[in-house]
Order: structure tokens, then sequence, then C-alpha cells
């Protein structure tokens, strides 16, 4: 496997609890090489939005209809009311305009939709430690900051950004947290920071649940 689909790998099980029932026309933006689809059982109906090439062509081995371009571009072909369930595994932060895409993707919504993803958490730990300490924010090819991120969220700056959209938030699970540790002593320092700084500073990553509201 290449450097390029591995980045492109759509596994994220860690998400699938946020799933609540079996939806019956699913859509997954960004949805990489599809491998997201292979963990979910029962779904009738797959759609995938992915703008990579490379990524797009493997995944229609696993989705039904795959769009190889850009969610903005892609909008005006999906029908309206129509997706019982929206994923965004790791692509919000990638969008131009997020405020756009919370509006737009509600007329794609069927009645009791809801959407379920994960986000990078710009105030994770060590994120803090570069910035405060090591007085650096150095773009990464992958990770919180992944060099084609255009936007940044902390666990509050995005239930805000929820709430400003019409969207009620129904689950928020910590994904890959820094577990406590005394040693080296370097960890125990990590462990009076969390301490001192809040519990958010410790995953790498939110899973969320939101719908939208009445």
């Amino acid at each position: 496997m290449t450097e390029v689909q591995e980045y492109y790998q759509g596994k994220r099980p860690e998400v699938i609890d946020l799933i609540t029932n079996s939806p019956r026309r699913v859509l997954e933006l960004g949805c990489g090489d599809g491998s997201f689809r292979l963990l979910l059982e029962g779904t009738l109906e797959y759609w995938g939005v992915e703008p990579f090439s490379e990524a797009a062509e493997l995944a229609r081995k696993n989705i039904d209809n795959v769009f190889n371009t850009t969610y903005e571009t892609a909008l005006s072909k999906l029908p309206n009311n129509y997706f019982d369930l929206i994923i965004c595994n790791d692509v919000i932060e990638h969008f131009t305009d997020h405020d756009f895409f919370f509006k737009s993707i509600k007329t794609k919504m069927s009645k009791d939709s809801y959407i379920v993803g994960s986000m990078p958490n710009v105030r994770h730990i060590n994120n803090i430690i570069n910035l405060i300490f090591r007085k650096d924010w150095r773009y990464e090819d992958d990770g919180i900051l992944d060099r084609t991120h255009l936007r940044f969220f902390t666990e509050k700056s995005l239930k805000r950004t929820f709430k400003r959209h019409g969207y009620s938030l129904e689950a928020l699970k910590y994904i890959q947290i820094i577990k406590p540790r005394f040693f080296p002593p370097r960890r125990f320092f990590y462990n009076i920071l969390i301490l001192i700084l809040g519990k958010d500073t410790r995953p790498l990553q939110f899973g969320f649940r939101v719908k939208p509201e009445d």
C-alpha cells in the first residue's frame, strides 16, 4: 500500500458506535477508498464524494455511487430530502466554507436524518506544548496540523458551530485519548498540564453525532 492509499483509507471503527439505527440511504463525504462502508451492515444504498481520483477509483469497489469531485460541485447532483445518514470522517476541516456545508447539507437529509463524523482537536496537549513551549506551529502531511486543513476546532468552538447552524449535539466522543502515565518523567509533565488545562486537551479527535433542530 502506498502512502497516498494509506492516507485515504477510510477505516474509522471508533465512529461506528455513534450510528444509532440501520440507515437505508447513506452519504459519505470524503469517503476515501470506501473502507468505512465495509463496517456498516444492512445499508441498502451508499453514496460517496471523494475529490482525490485514485481514492475515488478504489471506493467504487465498495460504494454504489461515487462522485470524484468536491462537495460543492457534487451538491447539485445529490437528491434532496433523501439521505438517512451523512458521514463526515475528518472532512469538515478541509472545506473552504464549512458554514455553507452545514446550511446546504440539510437540503439533502431526510426526516430524522443525522450527521456523524470526526474532527481533529487543535487543543490537543501535544499541539499546545509545541505552540507554547517550543514556539512552533508546523504543518505536517497528516494529523492535527495536516497541511490541507483549512479550519481548526476545539471542543468549545465545535459545539458553538453546531448550535449556530441549528444542529442539536446528541453525542460527543473523545477519540485517541492520552492515558495517564507517570513514567518517563515527560509523561508526568503531560499529566500535570492536562490537569491544569482541562480534559479536552487529551483527545486527538472528537467524534460527534448531530441532528438538525426542528
